[in-house]
């Protein structure tokens, strides 16, 4: 039964641009613009949905966007305490979402955390997915014990627990940002970054705090994906993410992953042509 929305109702101001729905209990935010069949932008770790803002121009002339702000992001400012923050949630959240909204079928997006929320969805409700595309998509899978899967494992582990721990004793979380968008791109990048992705990255911060363990993603699963799916790196992105996408195309035919070249793991910003070009390329071939 869906929940009225006079049941549910934002604590926090909603920016102007944005419209809210009421999922699985909570008053989820998302940016809805353009026309034509739904794309759907799933952001990662300590960001939302302003990341997407290079794409909102360039896709929304030929497609509807919908950019989600997931549970406990922003307009929200969440200080990491509770429980509902998972990427099951998340994803019946999402998959809710597109539900209510009557989207039908949909060319889901999901970037780094947002690809595991997206892979989630995948699982629980694929009728709801025309194609999947995992851009650095942060998903863990069984791997052989080998130095290079074990360093693939414990690569975002390492890096969410520093971020963590840092956010608990340096009093200017800047620096824990910092550190944590460095490792996940290169050394500087943080400092490059034009004020407002450090904004968005500065209100989102604490819900690090709420990060845990992420659901095992087996080949039975990755089997049943009937749809066609994008595997997208950056260039210089860690090499974990291209190691778990050489996972899945162990247990399904793929088409071969594109590296999005001058970028690292936020490769929609830092090189949004070759972005959008290659998102428009191959959900132009596989248009619903």
């Amino acid at each position: 039964m869906r929940i009225a929305v006079q049941d549910v109702k934002p604590n926090w101001p909603i920016p102007p641009e944005l419209k809210w729905e009421p999922v699985n209990g909570y008053p989820m935010s998302y940016r809805d613009i353009g026309e034509g069949p739904p794309i759907v932008f799933v952001h990662g770790s300590i960001t939302d949905y302003r990341v997407w803002r290079f794409q909102f121009e360039t896709l929304g002339k030929q497609y509807r966007l919908i950019a989600v702000n997931l549970r406990r992001h922003y307009p929200e400012r969440w200080n990491g305490v509770g429980s509902d923050y998972t990427v099951v949630q998340h994803g019946s959240d999402v998959a809710a979402l597109v539900k209510n909204l009557n989207l039908g079928r949909v060319h889901l997006v999901g970037w780094s955390r947002g690809g595991a929320v997206a892979v989630e969805i995948a699982k629980c409700a694929p009728e709801i997915i025309a194609t999947l595309v995992l851009v650095d998509g942060s998903i863990e899978m069984p791997v052989a014990d080998t130095p290079e899967g074990r360093e693939a494992s414990a690569f975002r582990g390492k890096l969410i627990r520093t971020l963590q721990e840092n956010l608990r004793t340096m009093d200017d979380p800047s620096k824990a940002a910092e550190v944590f968008i460095d490792g996940l791109n290169e050394p500087g990048t943080w400092r490059g970054l034009p004020e407002a992705f450090k904004e968005i990255t500065l209100a989102n911060i604490y819900t690090a705090l709420g990060q845990n363990d992420r659901p095992i993603v087996f080949c039975d699963d990755i089997k049943k994906f009937n749809f066609p799916v994008l595997l997208m790196t950056g260039e210089k992105s860690p090499k974990r993410f291209e190691f778990f996408y050489d996972e899945m195309h162990k247990c399904k035919e793929f088409p071969p992953t594109v590296v999005i070249p001058n970028a690292a793991h936020a490769m929609h910003a830092q090189n949004p042509s070759a972005f959008n070009n290659a998102i428009l390329t191959f959900i132009g071939a596989n248009r619903i």
